[in-house]
């Protein structure tokens, strides 16, 4: 299988899976369209399908030199290829799977000469353990304080302190300055009405209980 993707699109609009041939045009037009519709450009782009896939990403600070990783997170809990649930650290990757997630991050990073913070996410299929890489988001992610749980790392003031010209090093964020300390898990609140497959929704907030 293969899935139609929008090229300038994201948070799950135009995308369509394809099983076979003759559902190839019907869903390619319909994703084309939807794409058209919320991002006002139709442009796709078609990949490998990978089933029940593990959504892992590579949380990257870079001066333009040099690139740090700060691990991964975790995003395979989503619903309509939107994710609800974050974890850091991933949970039951082989360590070596993990190292080659890293050194890959870094290896884009470098390659493309960039700067501040940024995620390159990867699909990992978990039957075989190969790995394909998603996209690069050069942006502060919603799921990024998961990180900065586990490793300390303020990614804002980071970002900023790189924009206003210092380098890792002169932040403390080479890559041996940077540890793992414990865990941390992320869930999305959203205003959505379960009774209509979980659309999106409004309405006032009635009770609040925080966790303990």
């Amino acid at each position: 299988p293969v899935i139609c993707k929008a090229a300038f699109g994201g948070g799950g609009r135009g995308m369509r899976i394809v099983r076979s041939e003759d559902e190839l045009e019907t869903n390619f037009l319909s994703a084309s369209r939807e794409a058209t519709t919320a991002f006002g450009n139709g442009a796709m782009f078609i990949e490998r399908y990978v089933e029940s896939p593990r959504h892992v990403e590579i949380q990257i600070i870079a001066d333009g030199t040099n690139a740090t990783h700060l691990f991964e997170r975790d995003c395979s809990v989503q619903r309509r290829h939107q994710k609800i649930v974050e974890v850091a650290p991933s949970i039951g990757l082989p360590e070596s799977l993990r190292e080659s997630l890293y050194a890959d991050a870094i290896r884009i990073t470098k390659g493309a000469g960039y700067f501040c913070a940024g995620t390159v996410e990867f699909l990992v299929d978990p039957k075989t353990w190969n790995y394909y890489f998603l996209e690069v988001n050069p942006r502060i992610q919603v799921e990024h304080t998961v990180t900065e749980v586990i490793t300390g790392v303020d990614l804002v003031q980071s970002q900023i302190r790189i924009a206003a010209g210092q380098k890792l090093h002169e932040i403390g964020l080479s890559q041996e300055d940077v540890a793992m300390r414990g865990f941390a898990i992320q869930a999305r609140v959203t205003t959505e009405d379960p009774a209509e497959d979980f659309r999106p929704d409004t309405g006032r907030i009635q009770v609040w209980r925080p966790a303990e």
